[in-house]
């Protein structure tokens, strides 16, 4: 059609703003902003705002009341602050054992409640049970058990005979990093175990049964069968155990307050003390805000790694 001719149709008609709007809420529009709307309002109040907020004092002295100008002074703080790159390790070290531990066992607690045996349900809502209740509630009542003069776990064991004087399990540093790791896979490894479970119910009876058939032992079946099927589940599991490993700090923060000399003190941990004040009288929110983004940027820096690896691990399979 040539330009003269697309100038001789007759121009169609503009809508209304009366019929836009009729035409959106026939297709549903309206109802679904309506919907998002009080989602998308407590997202951008909670976490959008307060992440843009942080770049707003980087370059200041800020302690909660007045604000100065410091420039680059608080990155090259953090460049030499010991403190901070030691509570760095402390956390690849926590997050590391912690992994390590959890889900070999959730994994494991998974395949046993998974089968069909009486009480089974009754076992999962006990494992399952340590994930609502408070971390600060269940750190509170495991300082008790590793009290070191009048703690369960010190009485259990002298009465044993496993040990003959009492162990300082918070208080000692060769041993206060894994009990607080200890409290850690207490209260998690029941939420890994159900997802676990949950990708186990999407695996075909008809395949267990073939393998019964072909002589496959449980072992073999386990190694076979459920755990290559399982691996899409595997790899969500181990993302956010990563992750959830990396930002733990409110058990230990109960436990040890990141003692006995620093021992157990994870970055957020020392983010959290400077920023509220518990190092200092005097809280020192722009070095923490500082501090926050370098933690953020190693937590993405090791999940853009795990991905690089476990896409790799796909190809490979």
């Amino acid at each position: 059609m040539s330009n003269k001719e697309k100038a001789s149709l007759p121009a169609k008609p503009k809508r209304t703003f009366a019929q836009k709007l009729q035409r959106a809420n026939s297709r549903g529009d309206i109802a679904t902003f309506f919907m998002l709307a009080p989602s998308v309002l407590l997202l951008l109040v909670t976490s959008v705002y307060p992440f843009l907020w942080i770049f707003r004092y980087v370059c200041y002295d800020y302690n909660g009341m007045n604000a100065y100008y410091t420039g680059t002074r608080n990155f090259t703080r953090m460049l030499s602050d010991a403190s901070f790159w030691g509570s760095v390790g402390h956390t690849f070290e926590y997050a590391l054992l912690k992994i390590v531990f959890i889900i070999p066992l959730a994994l494991i607690m998974a395949v046993l409640m998974n089968r069909k045996i009486k009480g089974s349900g009754l076992f999962r809502g006990i494992y399952f049970m340590p994930t609502i209740i408070s971390t600060a509630v269940s750190a509170m009542v495991f300082t008790f058990i590793f009290a070191a003069y009048n703690g369960i776990l010190n009485a259990i064991l002298r009465s044993t005979g496993i040990i003959s004087q009492n162990i300082n399990w918070l208080g000692d540093p060769k041993t206060a990093m894994w009990s607080v790791i200890i409290v850690a896979i207490w209260g998690g490894f029941g939420n890994y175990m159900i997802y676990f479970i949950s990708g186990m119910a999407g695996i075909s009876e008809d395949v267990y049964e073939s393998a019964q058939i072909d002589g496959a032992n449980g072992l073999q079946t386990f190694w076979k069968i459920t755990l290559p099927m399982l691996s899409p589940m595997l790899k969500i599991i181990l993302m956010l155990a990563i992750t959830g490993a990396f930002k733990d700090y409110d058990s230990i923060l109960v436990l040890t307050q990141g003692g006995p000399n620093d021992r157990t003190k994870v970055m957020f941990l020392y983010i959290y003390q400077l920023i509220f004040g518990s190092n200092t009288a005097d809280p020192q929110i722009g070095y923490g805000t500082v501090l926050s983004l370098t933690a953020a940027v190693i937590v993405g820096l090791v999940t853009a790694v795990y991905q690089f690896f476990a896409r790799k691990l796909d190809d490979v399979m």
